[in-house]
């Protein structure tokens, strides 16, 4: 016990001091994250708006697919990737690998679907009434779709919301594709497990302290912006 409320303790004091590696770590958290999923926003909101809007040969298939993907386990996503960007691979030339560039492009591909399935979902379950009534007092249809558009905004940012949320806690893709090197690609989730590992149990859970930190402020903004739904 005596080892835990030391350890918190030690916590406290790196993160009431603004250790320096400590704020490496995080900034590199955020800077992946943040990219990532602008990226696989704007990847997964027009998907997922245009699924939900358009009825079309081959719409069920696309749900299926989109849905399939929201499960596509992390080690998978980072294996593919590291086949394309390792030296051997068709974009070994580009150097990507363990590279900030190599984890955003996971985490882009592992939220957008994510990202696209919530727009979709927000879409149908919108009141459809809005496309008639707009159609009537002489909308076009690109009017009356951007006019439902601006109805569901606030789902639409929860959705980035819930992706962000899984691109901040991944692990997987961060340590294959980034290699989890100090300085340059180490994430709070990798680094915790490294950390821990290495008996650095109050440096690890520093980092522990404050992903839940951040994982409680975006579940803030999740019932915000749902609320506003």
């Amino acid at each position: 016990m005596d080892y835990l409320v030391e350890s918190l303790w030690q916590a406290l004091i790196l993160i009431s001091t603004l250790d320096r590696q400590l704020l490496q770590i995080i900034v590199t958290s955020l800077y992946a994250s943040i990219c990532g999923v602008l990226i696989a926003s704007c990847l997964g909101i027009p998907m997922g708006v245009l699924v939900g809007l358009k009825q079309f040969r081959g719409r069920r298939l696309i749900i299926t697919l989109l849905n399939t993907l929201m499960a596509l386990p992390t080690v998978v996503v980072g294996l593919i990737l590291y086949g394309l960007f390792s030296r051997q691979g068709p974009f070994g030339s580009l150097g990507l690998l363990f590279t900030p560039t190599a984890i955003i492009i996971g985490l882009s591909i592992l939220t957008a679907p994510l990202i696209a399935n919530y727009s979709l979902t927000v879409v149908v379950g919108a009141d459809q009434r809005i496309l008639t009534t707009a159609t009537t007092l002489g909308a076009s249809p690109l009017q009356a779709k951007l006019l439902l558009i601006r109805e569901i905004r606030f789902g639409v940012v929860a959705a980035v919301v819930v992706g962000f949320g899984r691109a901040i806690s991944e692990v997987g893709v961060a340590m294959m594709l980034g290699g989890n090197i100090r300085g340059s690609t180490r994430t709070m989730t990798t680094a915790i497990a490294l950390e821990t590992s290495k008996g650095e149990f109050a440096f690890g859970l520093a980092l522990g302290i404050i992903l839940l930190l951040v994982a409680l402020l975006v579940n803030l903004l999740l019932n915000y912006f749902q609320q506003k739904t």
